[in-house]
């Protein structure tokens, strides 16, 4: 029995001693930072911004690789499924974090157990964007044009239960509209078929419609945060336009492989949180629209949950199907 005993602990020993070399070791190679939408769209920005930092701050090249699809649940499956290392981390957001369990009936991942949360990166509004040939000066009316004739108008997302598409459904629960959804795989062709006038609307990050509504080409007609944004300060909120209450921020979250050592990911969120409050990284964000929220692990860990129970309520009252 005592041999029993002196060999469990000996094996903890070992665990403990593998953790702490990890993480006094990490990194010694190159960082992969995996997001999960196309490039051009603001997930694309802001893990480029995040990656460059953390790259100069630990003295090792941070690559960031887009793998798009299924609203970003692909990234996220491919993330769980990765070495626990430290050199696999994923900046994902609401939709394979909070969103995914309750509208995948087969998910191939558990977010609770099988991604660790790091920190969140950034929270931010939408804007409602529409193609400048609209006949829309206003969200009201907007609505108004969608009342008239239901299922005549149309709105883009990254893909089904992200930030972007359960913005829309709530606005359709909330203004009683029909409008019909079209799911892409990024802000960035979105914008192409939005500026060809292909689509009528997007909840849009303000880094991918930013330059073009100042160029004139796309309108905005609302933000969906409770406040109006300081970069658009003329554009209402849409719960100003009708709507009180109404509320749908996107954000950005930093996650490691579930199994990943707790010391490590300690270290990982350290080094995270350094560069999210880096004055520059701040400004290149802002300039996004996107404001930094470093959190501990377990504050998001929280925030993910938070978000998971509010929006299973929409989905089910949507009745949204993932394809």
């Amino acid at each position: 029995m005592n041999r029993i005993v002196r060999s469990f602990a000996a094996a903890a020993a070992l665990a403990l001693a593998g953790g702490a070399f990890a993480q006094d070791t990490w990194p010694s190679k190159p960082i992969t930072l995996i997001v999960g939408f196309a490039a051009g769209g603001a997930t694309d920005a802001s893990a480029r911004i995040i990656a460059k930092k953390l790259a100069d701050n630990v003295k090792q090249s941070v690559v960031v690789d887009n793998r798009p699809g299924a609203g970003g649940n692909l990234a996220a499956q491919l993330v769980a499924n990765a070495p626990p290392d430290g050199y696999t981390i994923h900046l994902s957001s609401v939709g394979p974090l909070s969103v995914a369990p309750s509208l995948v009936k087969n998910l191939p991942y558990d977010p609770e157990k099988d991604l660790a949360p790091l920190t969140m990166g950034v929270v931010f509004p939408n804007v409602f964007v529409v193609h400048a040939a609209v006949p829309a000066k206003t969200f009201g009316e907007f609505i108004a044009l969608a009342k008239k004739d239901p299922g005549s108008l149309n709105y883009a997302s990254t893909g089904i239960g992200s930030a972007s598409h359960l913005a829309g459904e709530l606005l359709k629960q909330r203004a009683g509209i029909d409008i019909v959804h079209i799911p892409y795989k990024g802000g960035g062709p979105i914008m192409t078929d939005l500026l060809a006038g292909r689509v009528t609307g997007y909840f849009s990050t303000l880094s991918t419609a930013g330059p073009h509504i100042e160029a004139g080409k796309l309108r905005a007609l609302a933000t969906s945060g409770l406040t109006r944004m300081t970069a658009l300060p003329n554009v209402p909120t849409v719960a100003e336009s009708g709507f009180p209450g109404f509320e749908a921020v996107n954000w950005y979250a930093l996650v490691a492989p579930g199994k990943t050592p707790p010391a490590l990911l300690d270290r990982i969120n350290a080094e995270l949180v350094k560069v999210l409050k880096d004055p520059d990284v701040q400004r290149q964000l802002g300039e996004h629209g996107m404001e930094p929220a470093p959190m501990t692990r377990a504050e998001l860990a929280a925030y993910i949950k938070k978000e998971r129970d509010s929006w299973a309520k929409v989905i089910k009252t949507a009745n949204i199907k993932a394809d």
